[in-house]
């Protein structure tokens, strides 16, 4: 389930960031211009500090633990390209994947994607769904408020969005997708106490996947123009959540 536009609006939170005028005099000479060299504890906790606010916005997903599932022990990992980008372009490159991601072809692509997220402000996790120790799934956890779908419906504060795929085809078809969408959302509502809802927009077209999040308790709320695709807009809404 392709993000509207998992690349777009990342902005940079503000931070401490060494080469921005800091030590420059009022005078205009360049005599005047004073070289301070920022200590390098002080770089380190700047930088600490700017992965501090980007956690925060989804209130730290990779602290979020493990749930039982009838599957088994689910949990998120946050994505690492250094270890997970093979793994992860693999399953992009599987047909049934690529026709609703469109990351099919050269590493790189997947690559650019994922570390678009990880550079960004911390509005968009990628991860790793692993279960019973076996990574088989990836998400994209996102702050659905913050992101370009917030044009396309009426968003409200803290509105938490999921992407995700199942990575191999004998995980596929066998209910196991909305075993771990309701998981995921039930993460999702108990780590995020300002979360109401629990959105997603898959492709109308991916109709298996559509049919995932309405038995893992989402409701159909319309449909949506996307710049890339028809979607359906899915919400899991905090209040019914002990109904389900």
């Amino acid at each position: 389930m392709r993000p509207t536009d998992a690349r777009a609006d990342t902005a940079t939170v503000p931070g401490c960031t060494p080469g921005t005028g800091i030590g420059r005099s009022s005078g205009t000479d360049a005599e005047d211009t004073l070289d301070l060299r920022l200590p390098e504890e002080f770089l380190a906790l700047c930088a600490e500090a700017d992965t501090a606010d980007r956690d925060e916005l989804l209130d730290r997903v990779g602290d979020w633990g493990r749930i039982r599932t009838p599957a088994g022990a689910f949990h998120l990992v946050p994505v690492r390209c250094e270890r997970d980008l093979p793994l992860i372009s693999g399953w992009m490159n599987d047909p049934a994947v690529a026709e609703f991601w469109e990351l099919a072809g050269p590493r790189t692509l997947t690559e650019n994607h994922l570390r678009a997220q990880l550079a960004g402000d911390g509005r968009s996790v990628p991860c790793l769904g692993v279960l019973d120790s076996t990574p088989m799934s990836y998400w994209e956890i996102y702050r659905a408020d913050l992101d370009p779908l917030a044009r396309h419906y009426p968003a409200r504060p803290h509105d938490t969005g999921i992407h995700l795929l199942i990575g191999d085809a004998v995980d596929r078809g066998r209910g196991l997708g909305s075993t771990l969408i309701r998981a995921v959302a039930d993460l999702v509502l108990d780590k995020r106490p300002a979360c109401a809802r629990v959105v997603a927009e898959p492709d109308l077209r991916n109709t298996p996947s559509v049919a995932a999040f309405l038995s893992a308790g989402f409701r159909f709320s319309a449909e949506v123009d996307l710049p890339a695709k028809r979607a359906a807009l899915m919400v899991r809404d905090r209040s019914v959540r002990d109904l389900l």
